[in-house]
């Protein structure tokens, strides 16, 4: 194997030092939590950060680049300060945030293959997301239920549906009043909008095929990474099932007992982890890419197809001006149920879909109009 080259020695000096102020946060925050349970947790963390730090460590020991006494960033001894004198809560979004954003950091670091580090630091953010999800004194059920709540925020077929119509009826919109600046003629208008609506339709279908079958292949290959592992090694997998359990409020001796006959099952163990550890429903794996394609290209030519529908009925600047208030309704519309996900006023995000919307368009017909000018 290469010697390691002096990019890769800033890269673990730089995992080294993240993983030394890693444990000391979670450290403080054991200090810092009444709860014993929690606590427990932390110190746990704590322990896992230490490993991975003592493997960088002997990373950079090994290339003659032995990294010194560890010493806290100034960050770190600000969070730890923080989590010692007002608690774990005091840091506990921030620590969230950061896990979550670090989750696949050693994904693409081929150092770490075959370890379990990269299973483990999604562990941490999926860990860290519960207990800051979680109120305080809730109970593990009730944590199951908030957390279906937030994976449901974002991600059902109605969002997709407002979100493909507006995308439609936004573009074409554009396309259309453009065009019809440019050369106002029933014909030119017509192909080009419906040339708009084939290709962004048949554009869209593609990006989501192209993304959930990715995204398939990808959770494949996570599915049968935690199989391996539970058959090499299912007392870590255990251990990690029991952490899971504990950080959802669940009693230790409880946690325990549950996660021992879990693994005992090896496809139950698989189905609990993949859902548990990474977020992964084994039956659905994201979806069918086809159904993804065929729907986003349906939604997508529903909203496309708004602007050009006066222009089938009459002519000249009357189809122009029912086209512009055709889509004004449906942008005010797409508006209103946007706040359906998002929880604000009706009226105010209505109003905004129609400004965006229409000032779009406003400017596409000016530029069509110099351009229809000049060419003539």
């Amino acid at each position: 194997m290469a010697a390691p080259s002096s990019t890769d020695l800033r890269r673990y000096r730089a995992n080294w030092q993240e993983e030394i102020d890693s444990a000391a946060r979670y450290r403080a925050m054991a200090d810092g939590e009444k709860d014993s349970g929690r606590a427990q947790v932390y110190r746990d963390l704590a322990g896992m950060e230490e490993k991975h730090a003592g493997f960088w460590e002997k990373r950079l020991t090994d290339a003659g680049a032995p990294p010194g006494p560890r010493r806290l960033s100034t960050r770190a001894r600000v969070l730890v300060w923080l989590a010692r004198r007002f608690g774990a809560d005091a840091i506990l979004a921030t620590v969230a945030a950061d896990e979550y954003r670090g989750r696949r950091g050693y994904d693409t670091q081929a150092e770490t293959a075959g370890t379990r580090m990269r299973n483990q630091e999604r562990l941490h953010a999926r860990l860290l997301g519960s207990l800051a999800a979680r109120p305080r004194g809730a109970s593990g059920a009730e944590l199951g239920q908030l957390e279906g709540r937030h994976r449901n925020v974002g991600g059902n077929a109605l969002r997709a549906a407002v979100l493909g119509a507006n995308d439609g009826l936004s573009s074409n919109l554009s396309l259309v009043m453009g065009v019809a600046g440019a050369a106002p003629d029933q014909k030119a208008v017509l192909l080009a909008g419906i040339a708009g609506l084939v290709a962004g339709a048949a554009s869209m279908a593609l990006g989501e095929w192209i993304s959930v079958t990715s995204s398939r292949e990808l959770a494949e290959r996570e599915l049968e990474t935690e199989r391996t592992e539970i058959e090499l090694e299912p007392e870590d997998e255990r251990e990690e099932l029991e952490l899971l359990y504990r950080a959802k409020g669940i009693d230790p001796s409880e946690a325990k007992t549950l996660s021992q006959e879990i693994i005992a099952k090896p496809e139950a163990a698989l189905d609990v982890l993949a859902r548990e550890e990474l977020g992964l429903d084994p039956q659905e794996l994201g979806g069918s890419p086809w159904t993804a394609a065929a729907t986003s290209f349906v939604l997508f030519s529903f909203g496309a197809i708004i602007p050009l529908i006066p222009f089938f009925i009459v002519r000249g600047s009357s189809a122009i001006l029912w086209s512009v208030v055709l889509s004004a309704v449906a942008l005010f519309g797409i508006g209103a149920a946007i706040t359906l996900f998002t929880g604000r006023s009706v009226l105010r995000t209505g109003l905004r879909q129609l400004v965006l919307g229409l000032g779009a368009a406003a400017v596409t017909y000016g530029i069509g109009r110099l351009v229809g000018v000049a060419v003539g």
